[in-house]
Order: C-alpha cells, then sequence, then structure tokens
C-alpha cells in the first residue's frame, strides 16, 4: 500500500477531482478493520460503512435518474433491471479497480493477509463510500461528473448484450412486440427424489409448445424453456 498522501494523490488522479475535505476521502477508504486495530487514530467507528450507506443511496438515485433520461421507451422492469447490473457488486468491484481503490484501501492485518483487499465487496463498499464522500465535498453533480463516462461505457456493453434481461423476459417482450400473444408456462414434469429433483417446464404460444427446459427449481427450468425459444427463434429468423 501506498503512503496517505500519495494514495489520496492517486485516487484522486483517477477521479479528476480534488476533495476540498480530504479527511473524507481517507475515511472512505478506511476498512472497519483498519479502525478496529488502530484505536490510537481515533474510535474504532472511524470507518466508511456510514459513507457507504450514502453513497449506496446516491448511486441508486443517479443511476435511476440517468436511465429514466436516456431510455424513455423503457418500461419499469428493464429500467429496474438496467439499474440492478450496473450497481451489482461485481460492476461496483471494477470499478473500484479502475480508480485503483485496491492499492489505496486501509485494512486491517487480518483482513489484508485473507486477501481483503481484492474481494468484491469490499471493492464495492469502498466505491459507494467514495460516492459518498464525492457527494458530501461536491454535491450530485460532482458524483455524476466523475462516474457517468464509465456508467455510459458499462450500460453500452449491457445494453449489446442484453443482459439486463433475463430470458423469459427478452422473449416475453419480444413475442409480445412481434405477435401481441403473452407467452404461458408450465411444469411438464419432474424427476428424482424430494432432495435433489430436476423439473421440466414448456413455455406456450397459445396451445404451441415453443420451448423446452430443465432444471434444479420450476424457476430454473422456466428460464431454460424461455432460453430454448429464444434459440429457436433466432435460428427460424436467420433461416427466414
Amino acid at each position: 500500500m501506498l503512503e496517505n498522501n500519495a494514495v489520496l494523490n492517486v485516487v484522486q488522479d483517477r477521479l479528476g477531482y480534488t476533495f476540498r475535505r480530504p479527511e473524507l476521502l481517507t475515511l472512505a477508504l478506511t476498512h472497519p478493520s483498519y479502525a478496529h486495530e488502530h484505536p490510537e487514530q481515533g474510535s474504532a467507528e472511524q470507518h466508511n460503512q456510514r459513507l457507504e450507506f450514502l453513497g449506496d443511496a446516491v448511486l441508486d438515485f443517479l443511476v435511476a435518474a440517468w436511465l429514466f433520461d436516456q431510455h424513455p421507451d423503457f418500461p419499469e422492469g428493464p429500467l429496474t433491471r438496467m439499474r440492478a447490473t450496473l450497481v451489482r457488486t461485481t460492476s461496483l468491484a471494477h470499478l473500484a479497480l479502475d480508480l485503483g481503490l485496491d492499492r489505496a484501501l486501509r485494512l486491517g492485518h487480518g483482513e489484508e493477509e485473507s486477501g481483503g483487499r481484492k474481494r468484491s465487496a469490499n471493492l464495492c463498499d469502498t466505491l459507494e463510500a467514495v460516492v459518498g464522500a464525492l457527494y458530501l465535498d461536491g454535491g450530485l453533480d460532482c458524483v455524476w461528473e466523475r462516474l457517468a463516462p464509465w456508467f455510459s461505457c458499462e450500460a453500452e456493453k449491457i445494453l449489446a448484450a442484453e443482459s439486463y434481461l433475463d430470458a423469459k423476459s427478452r422473449f416475453q417482450e419480444w413475442i409480445q412486440a412481434e405477435t401481441g400473444i403473452t407467452p404461458n408456462y408450465r411444469i411438464s414434469g419432474d424427476s428424482g427424489p424430494d432432495h435433489a429433483k430436476v423439473f421440466t417446464a414448456q413455455v406456450l404460444l397459445e396451445d404451441h409448445v415453443v420451448g423446452e427446459g430443465v432444471g434444479s427449481s420450476k424457476r430454473v427450468a422456466e428460464q431454460a424453456a424461455a432460453q430454448a425459444a429464444l434459440t429457436a427463434l433466432h435460428i427460424m429468423t436467420k433461416d427466414g
């Protein structure tokens, strides 16, 4: 880990922002394990969890407002799933790595030795804490100016891959747009012992089975059936 002043400078350079209250950034980079092991530096409660709580709420609001503005044709469901994908732990951990927060994070010895510097949950929490610190130091516009380019790039990747939609949602939105028909699902069978059942699901358009799948739960089987229908329709569309 870098010395504290160098840490702050690196993070601020990556953010393109100089804190008027650098102690907020230091606090955002302080994991609870570090605070508990260094009570001489202040209270054992002087760590980033309160800032994480604030930053989580700030991010949810800013990403939701941005998606609402950028995609006026999206109903609530896709907007909700897009936001969830953008602010999930793995996504925010990647952003934390891009900002160099893994090197900047102040950890206790035990957390350091157990690989805490690369743990996704720690990186996500630290990113949210830094967002909270940015908000307190510069306001909402300050936060979004720094993060909008990254979220815009990620949103483009998600839209291209349609990874914000699960298979059932993708199939329903596509088939309703094409035919006006709402698909239905039924469990056509199950096998195996009670503790390890395998379910078979079918997706139907009116009375016609257009996809079938299996899974360890009814929900998983229905998703598999929807994916089978999507694959079949994709092949038919290409052939046509």
